[in-house]
């Protein structure tokens, strides 16, 4: 068995939903304690070699998540283990079936062929199986809808959802059908070459028509559940930059469009909060706050009117390109707002015509 197993990185994808159930419990996976007589060794190095079957960046992603523990506390993949030490994977999820199983749910299909298949999610739909989310998610989904392929086993990880989004945000995903398809895409992803855009409602109003964001992101030291942004040259977090133009400005808040040069965990929700610019209605990073307005109590009736119209974070995945692994064509595609972000921005629309 691996010490940690693609599944168990969950934390550490796309994927938000994973780990708010649980109240911060957590959950030991894993335990050994180092061997009398050891040398004073980097802890990504010593659980490489002892666990053959997980890779050193792997060890270090997890570490770097706060999951690997020594001694009970929390280590940096720096750690140099001594004697006796006692190593745990904690995660905030106790062990479960990771089985993939079919299930019948809506799945709305934007374009399909023989070598992959690309998806508009639904703004509350979980990515994949997680804590407190073991059914009803997309992989799910499309294990229901790719179930008379008997070439596509949903539990293969060499076939299936090339890249993720959050579980509040809605938009398009692309998915393959056989492993070519998937290193092909995966590459792609990999070498920046596909062309991803994101259409966001943000608090404030920006000085500047488009901008470039830029700061490492990692996770939040003050809560794990959090993605923090470091300085660029610091050695805490991954490399991000966004680029973002805006759209269409409403005094308060503003719809903008969010390019990524990378897809870091959160990364526009991070950067926009970093910037002063939380998106709309998303509670995790203060977007749930009046942060911009008048004081007046119709106005606070108004926002909060708002935030029943959409009860999410306003991100949504708008347009998705990429080569086809096949036939080298290239392959672009738009989707609509869901309805309750459509239904925002038209009440906003509608505000700054009245106050005009």
């Amino acid at each position: 068995m691996d010490f940690i197993e693609d599944d168990e990185l969950e934390l550490m994808s796309d994927d938000s939903s994973i780990g708010e159930e649980d109240g911060g419990q957590l959950y030991e996976h894993f335990r050994m304690e180092v061997d009398k007589g050891q040398e004073s060794v980097r802890i990504d190095k010593y659980l490489s070699e002892h666990q053959p079957h997980s890779s050193r960046s792997r060890i270090q992603k997890a570490a770097d998540a706060g999951f690997i523990h020594v001694n009970g506390t929390p280590v940096k993949s720096n750690y140099k283990v001594r004697a006796g030490d006692v190593i745990t994977l904690m995660l905030d999820r106790p062990h479960y079936d990771s089985t993939i199983e079919p299930e019948d749910i809506p799945l709305e299909v934007v374009y399909e062929d023989a070598d992959l298949m690309v998806v508009n999610k639904p703004a509350g739909m979980v990515v994949h199986p997680g804590c407190g989310n073991f059914h009803g998610t997309l992989v799910n989904a499309i294990a229901w809808h790719l179930k008379d392929l008997a070439s596509y086993d949903p539990n293969d990880p060499e076939v299936g959802l090339v890249h993720r989004i959050d579980k509040d945000t809605s938009g398009l995903l692309v998915v393959a059908k056989t492993p070519e398809a998937k290193t092909s895409l995966g590459k792609q992803f990999f070498n920046k070459t596909t062309h991803r855009s994101y259409n966001a409602l943000v608090w404030g109003n920006f000085v500047e028509d488009e901008g470039r964001i830029e700061g490492n992101i990692g996770r939040d030291p003050k809560d794990r559940l959090r993605m923090a942004v470091f300085p660029p040259d610091s050695e805490t977090g991954k490399p991000a930059v966004t680029h973002y133009k805006v759209l269409e400005r409403y005094g308060y808040v503003t719809l903008v469009e969010c390019i990524l040069e990378t897809g870091r965990t959160h990364q526009i929700r991070a950067h926009m909060k970093h910037i002063g610019h939380p998106l709309f209605c998303d509670e995790r990073y203060g977007g749930t706050e009046i942060l911009r307005g008048e004081r007046t109590a119709s106005y606070k009736a108004y926002i909060q009117n708002c935030f029943r119209l959409c009860p999410r974070q306003v991100l949504h995945a708008r347009t998705l390109g990429f080569i086809h692994p096949t036939t080298g064509e290239q392959m672009d595609f738009t989707s609509d707002w869901p309805e309750d972000m459509a239904a925002l921005i038209d009440k906003w629309r509608k505000y700054v015509r009245l106050k005009d």
